[in-house]
């Protein structure tokens, strides 16, 4: 079983949103995805897709990307981006899933050998704009990784996922990236950051756990071997 991870697919199957505008690095983006998926995916493979799954508004416009994923091998498993506004209430999403596909929300999931948790995340503090609202939020995404992390079984090999970093701009870790630290987890990935943003942000090993940037264009539409 192997594991690989790709986030920001940012699809539009339903709506008018071509990401080509936003540079030559989004060209036919899906069907470079798609293709390095089919070729290197296997059913037993598990893919991670932190956040930024649709563009759709809401549930039934994002079904046709979320079935485009699922008709992909592997076993999908997802959180929720800051763009992901289709994402309505976790039962409802999860009954619209195809097989092999799940959503995270406040838990976790086993998948073999693999405990699988993780939230959205949020802007961190000291970040331009961040005000009173951003705090709110932010501490609430820290609950929520918390009771994922806790809920994940003990003995498999855990990850995370997040939406946004845990890290800012100066490398320096985060509540998040702290918190993280005291559950040990093998990998932790993470997206949301495109073009110049990729410049400083933060992989490799902190306090055991190595950190991977997924976001689809700073991988060039190709999916990351994880383990």
């Amino acid at each position: 079983m192997a594991v690989y991870a790709i986030g920001d697919l940012h699809l539009s199957g339903a709506v008018d949103k071509p990401m080509e505008i936003f540079g030559a690095q989004w060209d036919d983006h899906w069907a470079r995805i798609s293709k390095d998926w089919a070729a290197r995916v296997r059913d037993e493979d598990i893919v991670l897709l932190p956040g930024d799954i649709s563009w759709a508004m809401n549930l039934e416009e994002a079904i046709i990307d979320i079935d485009s994923i699922g008709a992909l091998p592997g076993q999908k498993v997802m959180i929720r981006g800051n763009h992901d506004y289709w994402w309505s209430t976790i039962s409802k999403v999860r009954r619209q899933l195809p097989p092999a596909m799940y959503a995270i929300q406040n838990d976790s999931i086993v998948i073999g050998e693999y405990a699988i948790c993780g939230t959205r995340g949020w802007n961190l503090p000291g970040t331009r704009g961040f005000d009173d609202q951003d705090r709110k939020i932010y501490l609430r995404e820290l609950e929520r990784l918390k009771l994922s992390l806790r809920q994940a079984a003990a003995g498999k090999r855990l990850i995370v996922m997040l939406h946004y970093p845990p890290f800012d701009e100066e490398g320096r870790p985060s509540d998040f990236a702290e918190l993280i630290g005291q559950y040990g987890p093998k990998h932790v990935v993470y997206g949301h950051l495109h073009g110049e943003s990729t410049r400083n942000a933060f992989e490799g090993l902190y306090k055991d756990t190595y950190y991977h940037l997924v976001s689809c264009d700073y991988l060039g539409c190709r999916l990351k071997h994880i383990e």
